[in-house]
Protein backbone atom coordinates (compact mmCIF):
# COMPACT_ATOMS: atom_id res chain seq x y z
CA UNK A 1 0.00 0.00 0.00
CA UNK A 2 2.19 2.56 0.85
CA UNK A 3 5.21 1.15 -0.74
CA UNK A 4 3.27 0.94 -3.40
CA UNK A 5 2.49 4.56 -3.73
CA UNK A 6 5.59 5.86 -2.88
CA UNK A 7 7.26 4.10 -4.88
CA UNK A 8 5.24 5.37 -7.73
CA UNK A 9 5.69 9.10 -6.80
CA UNK A 10 9.67 8.72 -6.64
CA UNK A 11 10.21 7.41 -9.92
CA UNK A 12 7.76 10.20 -11.06
CA UNK A 13 10.12 12.64 -9.35
CA UNK A 14 13.11 11.02 -11.04
CA UNK A 15 14.83 9.15 -8.14
CA UNK A 16 16.54 5.97 -9.64
CA UNK A 17 14.64 3.48 -7.10
CA UNK A 18 14.95 -0.37 -6.43
CA UNK A 19 12.15 -2.04 -4.87
CA UNK A 20 11.51 -5.30 -2.79
CA UNK A 21 9.10 -7.38 -1.80
CA UNK A 22 8.36 -10.84 -1.34
CA UNK A 23 5.31 -10.45 -3.68
CA UNK A 24 4.04 -9.47 -6.98
CA UNK A 25 2.57 -6.09 -7.08
CA UNK A 26 -0.93 -6.09 -8.13
CA UNK A 27 -1.71 -2.53 -8.09
CA UNK A 28 1.02 -1.41 -10.90
CA UNK A 29 3.05 -4.01 -12.68
CA UNK A 30 5.37 -1.57 -13.98
CA UNK A 31 6.78 -1.51 -10.50
CA UNK A 32 7.86 -5.44 -11.03
CA UNK A 33 10.48 -4.35 -13.53
CA UNK A 34 12.39 -2.38 -10.70
CA UNK A 35 11.74 -4.94 -7.86
CA UNK A 36 14.08 -7.46 -6.47
CA UNK A 37 11.63 -10.58 -5.38
CA UNK A 38 12.80 -11.23 -1.76
CA UNK A 39 12.09 -12.36 1.51
CA UNK A 40 13.56 -10.00 4.20
CA UNK A 41 13.38 -12.58 6.67
CA UNK A 42 16.35 -14.43 4.72
CA UNK A 43 19.15 -12.14 5.35
CA UNK A 44 21.25 -13.87 2.05
CA UNK A 45 18.77 -12.91 -0.35
CA UNK A 46 18.99 -9.42 0.32
CA UNK A 47 23.07 -10.07 -1.78
CA UNK A 48 20.63 -9.85 -4.76
CA UNK A 49 19.83 -6.35 -4.31
CA UNK A 50 21.63 -3.98 -6.96
CA UNK A 51 24.91 -2.23 -5.39
CA UNK A 52 24.91 1.58 -5.75
CA UNK A 53 22.07 2.17 -2.59
CA UNK A 54 22.50 5.69 -0.52
CA UNK A 55 19.36 5.21 1.48
CA UNK A 56 16.96 2.83 2.63
CA UNK A 57 13.16 3.69 3.34
CA UNK A 58 12.28 0.41 5.53
CA UNK A 59 7.92 -0.08 5.08
CA UNK A 60 7.68 -3.54 5.23
CA UNK A 61 6.30 -5.48 8.57
CA UNK A 62 3.20 -8.06 9.28
CA UNK A 63 1.24 -5.00 10.36
CA UNK A 64 -2.23 -6.30 10.89
CA UNK A 65 -2.22 -6.08 15.15
CA UNK A 66 -4.89 -8.74 15.14
CA UNK A 67 -3.50 -11.29 13.09
CA UNK A 68 0.02 -10.26 15.37
CA UNK A 69 -1.87 -11.38 18.36
CA UNK A 70 -3.10 -14.50 17.08
CA UNK A 71 -0.14 -15.71 15.93
CA UNK A 72 3.31 -13.75 18.05
CA UNK A 73 5.47 -15.31 15.72
CA UNK A 74 5.28 -12.67 13.06
CA UNK A 75 6.21 -9.51 15.40
CA UNK A 76 9.47 -11.77 15.54
CA UNK A 77 9.82 -11.49 12.11
CA UNK A 78 9.62 -7.92 12.26
CA UNK A 79 12.46 -8.13 14.18
CA UNK A 80 14.11 -10.24 12.38
CA UNK A 81 13.27 -8.42 8.77
CA UNK A 82 14.44 -4.95 10.49
CA UNK A 83 17.78 -6.49 12.15
CA UNK A 84 18.91 -7.79 8.38
CA UNK A 85 18.32 -4.54 6.74
CA UNK A 86 20.50 -2.58 9.25
CA UNK A 87 22.82 -5.27 8.75
CA UNK A 88 22.44 -5.28 5.12
CA UNK A 89 22.79 -1.24 5.30
CA UNK A 90 25.95 -1.76 7.21
CA UNK A 91 27.46 -4.32 5.07
CA UNK A 92 26.74 -1.65 1.91
CA UNK A 93 28.01 1.41 4.13
CA UNK A 94 24.45 2.98 3.81
CA UNK A 95 23.82 5.64 6.19
CA UNK A 96 20.75 6.73 5.64
CA UNK A 97 17.81 4.73 6.96
CA UNK A 98 14.05 5.61 6.70
CA UNK A 99 12.02 3.13 9.03
CA UNK A 100 7.94 2.70 9.18
CA UNK A 101 6.64 2.41 12.78
CA UNK A 102 3.67 3.13 14.33
CA UNK A 103 1.13 4.96 16.81
CA UNK A 104 0.30 1.11 18.59
CA UNK A 105 3.51 2.21 20.41
CA UNK A 106 2.22 4.40 22.55
CA UNK A 107 -0.80 1.72 23.50
CA UNK A 108 -3.98 3.02 25.46
CA UNK A 109 -3.76 6.84 26.43
CA UNK A 110 -6.47 8.35 28.51
CA UNK A 111 -8.90 9.96 27.06
CA UNK A 112 -8.42 13.65 25.18
CA UNK A 113 -4.98 13.29 25.46
CA UNK A 114 -3.20 14.06 22.49
CA UNK A 115 -0.21 11.84 21.92
CA UNK A 116 3.34 14.01 20.80
CA UNK A 117 6.85 12.10 20.02
CA UNK A 118 7.67 12.44 23.26
CA UNK A 119 5.57 10.62 25.26
CA UNK A 120 6.89 7.78 27.64
CA UNK A 121 6.30 4.49 25.79
CA UNK A 122 5.19 2.71 28.72
CA UNK A 123 1.79 1.24 27.09
CA UNK A 124 2.71 -1.95 25.47
CA UNK A 125 -0.68 -3.28 24.36
CA UNK A 126 0.31 -6.41 22.16
CA UNK A 127 2.80 -7.99 20.47
CA UNK A 128 2.87 -5.83 16.89
CA UNK A 129 3.46 -2.63 18.83
CA UNK A 130 6.72 -4.92 20.74
CA UNK A 131 7.81 -5.63 17.54
CA UNK A 132 7.97 -2.03 16.39
CA UNK A 133 9.18 -1.00 19.95
CA UNK A 134 12.03 -3.38 19.29
CA UNK A 135 12.62 -2.21 15.91
CA UNK A 136 12.61 1.68 16.64
CA UNK A 137 15.72 0.21 19.38
CA UNK A 138 17.56 -1.61 16.10
CA UNK A 139 17.34 1.22 14.15
CA UNK A 140 19.06 3.73 17.23
CA UNK A 141 20.96 0.81 18.08
CA UNK A 142 22.71 1.30 14.38
CA UNK A 143 23.74 4.93 14.67
CA UNK A 144 27.27 3.48 16.40
CA UNK A 145 27.75 2.57 13.27
CA UNK A 146 27.47 5.34 11.40
CA UNK A 147 23.90 4.59 9.97
CA UNK A 148 21.86 7.94 10.41
CA UNK A 149 18.05 7.23 10.52
CA UNK A 150 14.77 8.97 10.71
CA UNK A 151 11.47 7.22 12.37
CA UNK A 152 7.78 7.64 11.05
CA UNK A 153 5.42 6.83 13.21
CA UNK A 154 2.25 6.21 10.97
CA UNK A 155 -1.37 6.50 12.12
CA UNK A 156 -4.14 4.58 10.66
CA UNK A 157 -3.35 4.80 7.17
CA UNK A 158 -6.40 4.21 4.82
CA UNK A 159 -6.87 4.73 1.01
CA UNK A 160 -5.88 3.56 -2.57
CA UNK A 161 -3.95 0.09 -2.60
CA UNK A 162 -5.43 -1.63 0.25
CA UNK A 163 -7.38 -4.43 -0.40
CA UNK A 164 -6.99 -6.13 3.19
CA UNK A 165 -9.01 -6.47 6.77
CA UNK A 166 -8.23 -3.81 7.81
CA UNK A 167 -12.06 -1.69 8.57
CA UNK A 168 -12.09 0.76 5.97
CA UNK A 169 -11.81 -1.43 2.50
CA UNK A 170 -13.28 -4.34 4.89
CA UNK A 171 -16.55 -2.13 5.65
CA UNK A 172 -16.65 -0.73 2.00
CA UNK A 173 -16.65 -4.39 0.50
CA UNK A 174 -19.23 -5.53 3.38
CA UNK A 175 -21.09 -1.92 2.30
CA UNK A 176 -21.51 -2.87 -1.13
CA UNK A 177 -23.35 -6.10 -0.08
CA UNK A 178 -25.57 -4.66 2.26
CA UNK A 179 -23.52 -6.83 4.95
CA UNK A 180 -23.51 -5.62 8.57
CA UNK A 181 -20.39 -3.57 9.76
CA UNK A 182 -19.48 -4.42 13.10
CA UNK A 183 -17.34 -2.10 15.27
CA UNK A 184 -14.91 -3.83 17.26
CA UNK A 185 -14.99 -1.51 20.86
CA UNK A 186 -17.97 0.83 20.93
CA UNK A 187 -17.02 4.56 20.97
CA UNK A 188 -13.46 3.42 19.19
CA UNK A 189 -11.96 6.67 18.15
CA UNK A 190 -8.88 6.92 16.55
CA UNK A 191 -6.41 8.82 14.03
CA UNK A 192 -7.14 8.19 10.51
CA UNK A 193 -4.50 9.91 8.02
CA UNK A 194 -5.18 9.29 4.32
CA UNK A 195 -2.29 7.54 2.04
CA UNK A 196 -1.40 10.66 0.21
CA UNK A 197 -1.41 12.87 3.18
CA UNK A 198 1.23 10.25 4.56
CA UNK A 199 2.77 9.93 1.47
CA UNK A 200 3.33 13.78 1.61
CA UNK A 201 5.01 13.32 5.30
CA UNK A 202 7.70 10.67 3.98
CA UNK A 203 8.40 12.72 0.87
CA UNK A 204 9.36 15.67 2.71
CA UNK A 205 11.17 13.06 5.17
CA UNK A 206 13.17 12.26 2.20
CA UNK A 207 13.60 15.30 0.93
CA UNK A 208 15.10 17.02 4.59
CA UNK A 209 16.68 13.67 5.63
CA UNK A 210 19.99 15.58 6.20
CA UNK A 211 18.57 18.53 7.84
CA UNK A 212 15.78 15.73 9.96
CA UNK A 213 18.60 12.83 10.58
CA UNK A 214 17.70 11.31 14.23
CA UNK A 215 14.43 12.50 14.46
CA UNK A 216 10.87 10.77 15.08
CA UNK A 217 7.79 11.83 13.52
CA UNK A 218 3.87 11.31 13.79
CA UNK A 219 2.83 11.49 10.27
CA UNK A 220 -1.00 11.37 11.09
CA UNK A 221 -4.24 13.76 10.35
CA UNK A 222 -3.92 15.06 14.14
CA UNK A 223 -7.80 14.34 14.58
CA UNK A 224 -9.45 11.82 15.73
CA UNK A 225 -12.71 9.88 14.70
CA UNK A 226 -15.11 7.59 15.99
CA UNK A 227 -15.52 4.45 13.97
CA UNK A 228 -19.20 4.82 14.26
CA UNK A 229 -18.83 8.06 11.87
CA UNK A 230 -17.08 6.19 9.50
CA UNK A 231 -19.46 3.56 9.63
CA UNK A 232 -22.41 5.74 8.57
CA UNK A 233 -20.28 7.95 6.46
CA UNK A 234 -19.33 4.98 4.21
CA UNK A 235 -23.21 4.10 4.19
CA UNK A 236 -24.04 7.46 3.30
CA UNK A 237 -21.22 7.60 0.42
CA UNK A 238 -22.95 4.15 -1.09
CA UNK A 239 -26.21 4.35 0.04
CA UNK A 240 -26.04 1.31 1.49
CA UNK A 241 -28.43 -0.35 3.80
CA UNK A 242 -26.10 -2.13 6.01
CA UNK A 243 -26.61 -2.66 9.16
CA UNK A 244 -24.03 -1.28 12.08
CA UNK A 245 -23.29 -3.17 15.17
CA UNK A 246 -21.31 -2.97 17.80
CA UNK A 247 -18.70 -5.76 19.89
CA UNK A 248 -16.64 -5.46 22.48
CA UNK A 249 -13.10 -4.48 22.15
CA UNK A 250 -10.46 -7.28 21.57
CA UNK A 251 -7.95 -7.62 23.99
CA UNK A 252 -5.07 -5.78 22.71
CA UNK A 253 -6.19 -2.99 20.63
CA UNK A 254 -6.20 0.52 21.20
CA UNK A 255 -9.34 2.44 21.52
CA UNK A 256 -8.86 5.54 21.64
CA UNK A 257 -5.59 7.86 20.09
CA UNK A 258 -5.25 11.22 18.36
CA UNK A 259 -1.67 12.35 17.30
CA UNK A 260 -0.10 15.60 18.13
CA UNK A 261 1.70 16.66 14.81
CA UNK A 262 2.72 19.93 15.69
CA UNK A 263 6.70 18.80 15.29
CA UNK A 264 5.81 17.45 11.88
CA UNK A 265 4.60 20.72 11.11
CA UNK A 266 7.17 22.67 11.91
CA UNK A 267 10.23 20.89 11.32
CA UNK A 268 8.65 19.62 7.80
CA UNK A 269 6.06 21.68 6.47
CA UNK A 270 3.90 18.76 6.88
CA UNK A 271 0.29 19.59 6.36
CA UNK A 272 -2.54 16.73 6.20
CA UNK A 273 -5.36 18.20 3.42
CA UNK A 274 -7.49 15.52 3.28
CA UNK A 275 -9.74 15.36 6.28
CA UNK A 276 -11.96 11.90 6.67
CA UNK A 277 -14.91 13.02 4.76
CA UNK A 278 -13.27 13.38 1.36
CA UNK A 279 -10.98 10.48 2.18
CA UNK A 280 -13.38 8.42 2.74
CA UNK A 281 -15.27 9.65 -1.07
CA UNK A 282 -11.60 8.63 -2.42
CA UNK A 283 -11.37 5.55 -1.30
CA UNK A 284 -14.74 4.04 -2.29
CA UNK A 285 -14.32 6.12 -6.00
CA UNK A 286 -11.01 4.55 -6.30
CA UNK A 287 -12.21 0.96 -4.72
CA UNK A 288 -15.20 1.18 -7.48
CA UNK A 289 -12.80 2.24 -10.43
CA UNK A 290 -10.14 -0.83 -9.62
CA UNK A 291 -13.04 -3.61 -8.72
CA UNK A 292 -15.31 -2.14 -11.35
Amino acid sequence: MVGSRLFELLLEKGYNVIGTDKKTNVWNKLLNKKTVNIDLIKYKRLDSIPKGVDMIIHLAANARVYELIKNPYLAIENIITTFNVMEFARKRNINKIIFSSSREIYGNIADNHIVSENERIVGCENTYSASKIGAEAIIHSYKSYGIDSVIIRFSNIYGMYDDSNRVIPLWIKKALKDEELIIIGKNKSLDFVHIDDAINGSLKIIDKFDLVKGEIFNIASGESVKLRFIANKIKEILKSESKILSKKNRKGETMKFRADITKAIKMLGYKPEINIERGLEKTVEWYKEFYG
